[in-house]
């Protein structure tokens, strides 16, 4: 119940003070930043992107050849993150999702781990939760990513052409079936022999990943790496 509060209260005050912080609510004099300070020091890195062989990674072993695989935060229940992420995605506070990817393309930026990068996709939604959403948060956390390290987004080549259910309650083998031939490349040219970074926004058990990654190998890349905002572990 509390939790449930919490959240209501969020909600309105993102009503009726639009400028505040995705985090904890608080108004923010700054109207270029859309996370508060003492949020942004709240989060959790993973340091993943420095780390080979780290558990992002080892979700797919076996499952999808990655290059490489990292997750920039840890997903906590009830913290920062966690409103941050509702912010973008439920309450279409879609400059959130931008300045986090930007906090992404700094990890990235000449990390000689994750490069070199020809482009980057952002993982598909259905077009009827785009129209919904009005945006594509992945692609939103791309831009970001492009501000700090210039590396282009193709956002049309990959589409997903099944709408799914949500992911949030189901086994790893249900979200697996859940997701399985929800994809195609609608130009295979466009990442053929390019090195490319897979984004979206939390990585839980990695099937959705796999299965649009799996998609994208079809196309014969160099190389498939992937990286998310957060890491929800089971």
């Amino acid at each position: 119940m509390l939790t449930y509060l919490q959240q209501a209260a969020g909600d309105l005050l993102h009503l009726f003070y639009p400028h505040a912080c995705a985090g904890c609510g608080e108004h923010l004099s700054d109207h270029k930043q859309y996370v508060c300070l003492n949020c942004l020091m709240d989060l959790s890195p993973t340091g993943f992107e420095n780390i080979p062989a780290n558990p992002v990674e080892k979700i797919f072993y076996g499952r999808l050849r990655v290059r490489n695989a990292f997750a920039a935060y840890y997903f906590i229940k009830n913290s920062p993150l966690q409103q941050i992420i509702h912010a973008f995605k439920y309450q279409h506070h879609r400059e959130v999702c931008l300045q986090m990817g930007i906090l992404m393309g700094h990890m990235i930026k000449d990390n000689p781990r994750i490069n070199p990068l020809d482009c980057m996709v952002p993982m598909p939604i259905h077009s009827q939760r785009q129209k919904k959403r009005g945006y594509n948060q992945a692609s939103l956390l791309c831009e970001g990513i492009a501000q700090v390290t210039g590396i282009p987004v193709q956002d049309h080549v990959v589409q997903r052409i099944k709408s799914t259910e949500t992911q949030t309650h189901k086994g790893k083998g249900e979200r697996w079936i859940n997701v399985r031939s929800g994809f195609i490349v609608n130009e295979p040219s466009a990442i053929e022999q390019k090195n490319i970074l897979l984004v979206d926004d939390v990585i839980t058990t990695g099937a959705t990943l796999e299965a649009c990654g799996d998609i994208i190998l079809k196309a014969n890349p160099s190389s498939l790496s992937i990286a998310t905002l957060a890491w929800a572990s089971e």
